[in-house]
């Protein structure tokens, strides 16, 4: 991950913004400051800041009300705005990909290039068939700089842009490692958008971000019940006490169902293309991980054992300054701010921001 001071990963997803900071401690991350902001409907649309205003008075206050002093850090992007590819080169040194990745990127890349920020990771060299795999990585210009003036504007000093699959990955990585031999699917069901990563003998090899999540849920159980948004999401949710009304049930189990449906045509679309035979285990995170319904619809569909991730198993807890009951209890929303609060300072990075 590189030298220096762990960074505050600052997740600004499409219903809330999750911060955290992360800190050596006896040979185990310890969790020493996080937080958790609702933000109102449609302030964030497919990545895109419709409300820069409230984005920023609420990291404002995020950070003074967890005393947050370090204005360091990681933000992640996503939406239609992100592209990634696997794309195969000819070998070549360091200097010679710098100088022609550029040229690379215009091959695959279905905008100006002069538009997108590139970035790239060497995967696997095969010097017997003079090649090289990497995995592209490209963004549009506009949306990281948009962010980056919105955290910005709170105050805050946006040192790295990283791509919310991949904080995932990173996650995953720092608590289990990838399988060297098995292939596994990363799946991040949030709000918004689905992300989907799967990871081949320990190298992402496909990526795909389903623009379907928890809020289509909330959203087919306010039409059916003919309630407000809120009362949607609190029977989605549940809750000691909240009562749901069994026809939103039947609703949460439909559209589970059909959020899963897409989750498989991806998994088949990757199965199809890549040779490979099956993939061994899927992990799920993000809010709407919490649905057992659409846990046992995704598992039903792709006939494959799935497991919840907790991003936080293996981390201690600086009870000082961190409620921990609390804290835990909201695990898989906070997977992609502690996956960017992995990232450090002293890293060598190309985007700026």
């Amino acid at each position: 991950m590189g030298e220096g001071k762990n960074l505050v990963g600052v997740d600004i997803g499409a219903s809330s913004i999750k911060v955290a900071l992360l800190k050596d401690a006896r040979k185990k991350f310890q969790v020493v400051r996080w937080g958790f902001a609702p933000l109102p409907p449609q302030t964030i649309i497919d990545g895109h800041v419709m409300n820069a205003s409230v984005v920023t008075e609420t990291l404002l206050k995020l950070f003074h009300d967890q005393k947050i002093s370090q204005h360091d850090v990681a933000i992640g992007v996503y939406g239609q705005s992100v592209i990634v590819r696997k794309i195969t080169v000819p070998m070549m040194t360091q200097a010679e990909l710098d100088e022609q990745i550029t040229w690379e990127a215009e091959q695959h890349i279905p905008f100006d290039i002069k538009l997108m920020s590139i970035d790239y990771e060497v995967l696997r060299k095969r010097p017997a068939a003079g090649q090289m795999d990497l995995l592209l990585v490209a963004a549009k210009k506009d949306e990281i700089n948009d962010y980056a003036a919105l955290v910005r504007e709170a105050k805050l000093r946006p040192l790295v842009v990283d791509i919310n699959a991949f904080t995932i990955q990173n996650m995953f990585e720092s608590q289990h490692g990838l399988p060297p031999d098995n292939m596994i699917a990363l799946i991040n069901a949030g709000a918004a958008v689905t992300t989907l990563n799967i990871i081949t003998k320990g190298v992402s090899s496909f990526t795909r971000e389903i623009t379907n999540a928890g809020n289509f849920i909330t959203d087919e159980i306010r039409k059916s019940l003919g309630c407000s948004y809120e009362q949607a999401e609190a029977y989605k949710c549940g809750g000691p006490t909240e009562i749901v009304p069994h026809e939103a049930q039947q609703v949460i189990v439909q559209a589970s169902a059909t959020l899963a449906g897409e989750i498989q045509r991806s998994l088949d679309f990757y199965l199809a293309t890549s040779g490979e035979s099956e993939i061994h285990r899927i992990y799920l995170s993000g809010g709407s991980a919490y649905l057992k319904p659409l846990a046992e619809a995704v598992e039903k569909r792709a006939r494959v054992p799935i497991q919840f991730f907790d991003p936080t198993v293996n981390l201690a807890v600086d009870s000082r300054h961190v409620n921990e009951p609390k804290f835990r209890s909201m695990s898989a929303q906070m997977v992609v701010a502690l996956g960017l609060s992995l990232r450090r300072d002293g890293e060598q990075r190309r985007w700026s921001a």
